[in-house]
């Protein structure tokens, strides 16, 4: 087998592992087990597939940081959302930021985080579609969530939570894959949330780069006093 034919059948195998994640029906169990055969070559397969979501991401944060925030960049508190590696997190601290903390379910893939150094914490065993008990209200001013607003792993609804763990007239920086933002309710879950007060869309990039095969729209959203209101479950 030759360089281009070895190249070739690489990049196919990354892209099958990416596609067979998309399968799990975001059952934890199975998203754990995944992710934990994963996790040692996870990073190698999304950069040969061309994953430039990360860097988008962060590249909004920082456009968020200068246009909404007296604070610098090294004093906002960021939580990042399925962490994953820790691609998201490394490009955050590259652009200043450094209060940064990360959760994630697996935690293979939340040790690779850690050990990029750029995290203050990383808690793994954290289902993004359950509620978030471990976390207060109202405690980041952005919240970030690249790469598990995909199919087969966090649903749409996960928002409300990353609301409440965000303060008021802070961020949400979201990605979501173009097959899942059209084969989800997440638009309408946007839609839901800022009739109800709690989100207000601040920015859309539709069809935006992501991974080679497929691009994906990345959401500015802000947060209302009323996302941090308690429920009637909680009172």
């Amino acid at each position: 087998m030759n360089t281009l034919d070895q190249r070739t059948a690489l990049e196919e195998a990354a892209r099958k592992r990416i596609k067979d994640s998309h399968a799990l029906d975001g059952d934890v169990g199975r998203l754990a087990n995944f992710y934990r055969d994963w996790a040692s070559s996870y990073e190698v397969d999304v950069v040969r597939d061309g994953y430039c979501g990360p860097t988008v991401v962060a590249e909004l944060a920082g456009a968020v940081q200068t246009a909404y925030f007296a604070n610098e960049r090294a004093a906002i508190a960021i939580l990042d959302a399925g962490c994953g590696t820790g691609l998201v997190g490394v490009q955050l601290e590259r652009l200043g930021f450094r209060l940064i903390e990360g959760l994630d379910l697996s935690e293979e893939m939340a040790e690779k985080a850690r050990q990029t150094g750029v995290y203050q914490h990383v808690r793994a065993g954290v289902d993004l579609n359950g509620p978030l008990f471990e976390y207060s209200s109202g405690s980041y001013d952005i919240t970030v969530c690249c790469g598990v607003l995909t199919l087969g792993h966090v649903r749409p609804d996960a928002l409300r939570e990353l609301a409440r763990v965000t303060r008021p007239n802070g961020f949400i920086i979201a990605s979501t894959r173009k097959s899942y933002a059209e084969t989800t309710s997440f638009e309408a879950e946007v839609r839901s949330l800022q009739d109800a007060g709690t989100l207000v869309p601040a920015q859309c990039l539709n069809d935006g780069k992501y991974v080679a095969e497929e691009g994906a729209h990345y959401w500015v959203l802000q947060v209302t006093d009323k996302a941090n209101a308690p429920t009637e479950q909680q009172l």
